[in-house]
């Protein structure tokens, strides 16, 4: 009986010249995908707006900065390769220390993810840093110490913090700390006098008549009058010393390690620069006055409410005698 199975046909092999075509062809492929790769990994870098770099620990070189270093920092890539102190030359100088000192940390820690501090870039403007860095893990054998990192720029971050913080400690209208702020910095300096056993004076200020001149010429003049207030106090008072807006026309100041000799001083020249100012409304002119309560600190304060109330009823005392004044409580 004939086999019906076809031949098994004899196993081809293409002409050496053609096998070294084939192996070109594809070495090409490999060679065009690498550079589809690489040029792909370069337009993320490029995209990133962090700079992510690496750091020699031992010979104190920079090994390796992204594209965005030079749009961050607004200095040369090649010029910080070449010279670590680049670098250090761009942090802010209260910063210097911070940022070499934290960095070192990672050789402990094995990383350090909170790292913010400020840079001077190359048109001299200011701005903030988020900066991880970590241990890049060497090869078996090998003892470079190389630090990995990734530097964000949070200035807008930062800026909108810090204007959230301005919102939630100062009062709208006068600019000055609003209640909650000043009574709570009102507090740090009475435990902190409490503690050194230093003075402390306290201080509270009232508008006289202030009703009058709302009713009289409207709260939009009652507002004005409020703000050269304030801008009377932060004038007149002393670098330290904490004033704010605690009511409707009232003020208050307390002044960390000054006696209330000294204070008194202070709210004399206050008392003077409030009786200057001068007001229109209209073909109208007009003054105003304030009624002032100081006291210091004594042994017998336990705390910061003694103090709040004896300058209260000092200053309710300065009413009933005619306004106008000052009385020490």
């Amino acid at each position: 009986m004939a086999n019906k199975n076809p031949p098994t046909p004899p196993s081809y092999r293409p002409p050496e010249a053609a096998q070294t075509l084939l192996a070109l062809f594809h070495a090409q492929g490999e060679v065009a995908r690498l550079s589809e790769r690489e040029q792909l990994f370069s337009s993320l870098l490029d995209s990133v707006n962090a700079v992510l770099w690496a750091f020699d620990w031992e010979t104190r070189q920079v090994l390796y900065v992204s594209p965005a270093f030079e749009r961050i920092f607004g200095r040369s890539v090649s010029l910080v390769m070449a010279d670590y102190n680049e670098w250090r030359d761009s942090i802010y100088p209260d910063d210097l220390e911070y940022a070499e000192q934290s960095m070192a940390k990672v050789l402990v820690q094995g990383a350090v993810e909170d790292r913010e501090y400020r840079i001077i870039n190359g048109q001299g403007e200011v701005r903030w840093l988020s900066d991880k860095c970590f241990i890049n893990h060497q090869r078996e054998g090998e003892d470079r110490v190389i630090i990995v990192g990734i530097a964000e720029d949070i200035t807008d971050k930062k800026q909108l913090e810090g204007e959230l913080q301005r919102l939630a400690t100062t009062d709208v209208l006068t600019q000055s700390s609003n209640r909650r702020h000043f009574f709570d910095c009102a507090e740090q300096a009475f435990q902190t006098a409490r503690e050194k056993g230093s003075a402390l004076a306290f201080l509270l200020l009232d508008i006289d008549d202030f009703k009058v001149i709302n009713d009289s010429y409207g709260h939009q003049e009652g507002d004005q009058v409020l703000q050269r207030i304030a801008d009377s106090g932060k004038a007149v008072l002393r670098r330290g010393d904490q004033f704010g807006r605690i009511g409707g026309e009232e003020f208050a100041a307390v002044f960390p390690g000054c006696t209330a000799e000294v204070a008194e001083q202070i709210a004399e020249r206050l008392q003077r620069e409030i009786q200057r100012l001068s007001f229109s409304h209209g073909e109208q002119t007009y003054g105003v006055t304030v009624s002032q309560g100081l006291t210091g600190l004594s042994a017998e304060d336990d705390s910061l409410d003694s103090l709040f109330a004896r300058a209260d009823a000092a200053m309710y005392q300065a009413k009933r005698q005619g306004k106008n004044q000052i009385v020490r409580g």
